[in-house]
């Protein structure tokens, strides 16, 4: 049944009104700020671990910024994109495009513009090596990722996570300006770590992915299945988190550290599939956002308390 002209007319009136109103913090919604703070993070550790010292601010600075436009810019589209499925869910439905308080072209025009700066500043102060790594990480999630995978697999976040995983190695490759083992073995442990992170936050909103048709893992092979998967995930992340250690990159501070760090999250993933209660599911999310920040955290300690990594020559 078609809405009432006076209904339609009043709707636009009110799109029209959230347009006019867009707020400076509705921009940096769209960047997402925690998970680009949690990226620039682990690109840090890559970029001191890279280094027995402490990195000259003129690459520190540059380094970061690029690497954060970059990534905003990459959210931004990725809420461009989504803007239909998150009107759909709970959970998103008060962001920016969905809430009318920014319209598409906006979010466009955003997104290409801090995803040029953040090239440009890569490309001039850094090297162009990190600037088409970021530029391909940056088509890796908003395009790949958000616009095939999230919608064909369930397998979506498996794949699609080698893109957010890629901030350690951007980091190292912005002061040695080459790929390196070591690099390839952070990200391997962000890699393993962002399944049993954003299972654990589907099987918390199974019904909102249900709802906007999205073949997240608990809506196309259940519930249950998910769990397993989570509690293998959070297994083999224990063992990768031990590779630091064992190749010498780090020493017995990270060791400590990392091992107590898994079977921690090992025991959410435990009590996730054996004993769960309605909270335990977020619980473990939430966990995880806090776990990967102190193992880079230790990664970081570790490095210039105990063993500092020669410089690559």
């Amino acid at each position: 049944m078609a809405e009432p002209a006076h209904m339609a007319s009043a709707n636009e009136a009110l799109a029209q009104t959230y347009k006019k109103q867009a707020h400076w913090r509705d921009y940096l919604t769209l960047t997402k700020p925690n998970v680009v703070l949690l990226l620039l993070v682990t690109a840090l550790v890559g970029m001191c671990l890279a280094s027995p010292t402490w990195i000259a601010w003129q690459i520190l600075v540059p380094a970061l910024i690029g690497i954060g436009l970059m990534s905003g810019s990459a959210a931004a589209v990725n809420h461009l994109v989504d803007r239909h499925i998150d009107a759909r869910m709970a959970r998103t439905l008060r962001r920016p495009l969905p809430s009318g308080a920014l319209s598409p072209k906006r979010v466009l025009t955003f997104a290409a513009v801090i995803g040029v700066m953040g090239f440009a500043v890569l490309a001039i102060w850094v090297n162009m090596l990190t600037a088409w790594l970021t530029f391909a990480s940056l088509i890796g999630y908003a395009m790949v990722y958000t616009m095939y995978l999230k919608r064909a697999t369930p397998q979506n976040i498996v794949i699609g996570g080698l893109a957010g995983a890629t901030p350690p190695l951007l980091g190292w490759t912005a002061v040695t300006n080459e790929i390196h083992p070591f690099a390839i073995l952070l990200v391997m442990i962000v890699f393993t770590w962002t399944p049993p992170h954003f299972w654990a936050l589907a099987v918390h909103r199974a019904k909102d992915y249900a709802k906007a048709e999205i073949p997240m893992l608990p809506v196309t092979h259940g519930i249950e299945f998910t769990k397993t998967c989570i509690f293998l995930y959070t297994i083999l992340l224990g063992i990768i988190c031990l590779l630091p250690y064992i190749v010498g990159m780090s020493g017995i501070v990270y060791l400590i550290g990392s091992s107590i760090l898994s079977i921690w999250f090992l025991g959410y993933a435990w009590k996730l599939k054996f004993a769960p209660t309605k909270h335990t599911a977020f619980n473990m999310f939430k966990f995880s956002i806090w776990q990967l920040f102190a193992l880079f955290a230790l990664l970081l300690a570790d490095h210039y308390l105990v063993t500092p990594v020669l410089p690559l020559g």
